[in-house]
């Protein structure tokens, strides 16, 4: 074999692995995380009242299946947002999964409560912090105890690390995670 040919493959393997590279290093990191906050749980700090300014998106192409998505679909739920076929979100629909009756649900409680700034039917940064003026502190204590939706009260915690708890439907405490879906 000729000089010229063994020069021309280790070119050919250069430019190859040069590439592949460079694919790596463009591709977008698959883990599911809060897209503003940067955390793997919806969290918070200090006085709760500002807490959600900062969360993830939710949608049906971005943490699609999750527990945050659960935490999520419990605020439609509580607020009685309605789904495209007319119904009201249902607590049997809260199973942590971001499809269609989800996203239907999401844009009917962004016209009716504000946060369409991430997208009709996209619960992100703007109407996460929409949604966070339904927290409450019933005891005093500056912690959250409750969501308190239009149609019903769910509760919800923040922890000592900052993250957020819910007690799923089978009355299972949950944190509320960008990365995994354990609710039910």
């Amino acid at each position: 074999m000729s000089s010229r040919t063994n020069r021309t493959k280790l070119a050919a393997c250069a430019i190859g692995l040069l590439t592949a590279g460079t694919l790596a290093l463009s591709a977008s990191p698959a883990s599911a995380i809060g897209s503003y906050s940067g955390l793997a749980y919806v969290a918070g700090s200090g006085t709760y009242t500002d807490d959600w300014g900062n969360e993830g998106i939710l949608s049906t192409s971005i943490n699609t299946s999750s527990n945050a998505t659960c935490l999520w679909q419990k605020i439609l739920w509580a607020d009685g947002a309605i789904e495209s076929d007319g119904t009201t979100f249902d607590s049997a629909d809260i199973d942590g999964v971001f499809g269609s009756n989800t996203k239907a649900a999401t844009a009917d409680w962004q016209s009716a409560f504000g946060g369409s700034g991430d997208g009709i039917g996209v619960a992100g940064d703007d109407t996460f912090r929409a949604a966070g003026k339904g927290l409450q502190d019933q005891d005093g204590d500056r912690a959250v105890d409750h969501f308190d939706g239009s149609r019903y009260t769910i509760n919800i915690t923040r922890d000592s690390n900052g993250r957020y708890n819910f007690y799923d439907g089978d009355g299972n405490a949950r944190l509320a995670g960008y990365d995994y879906r354990t609710c039910s």
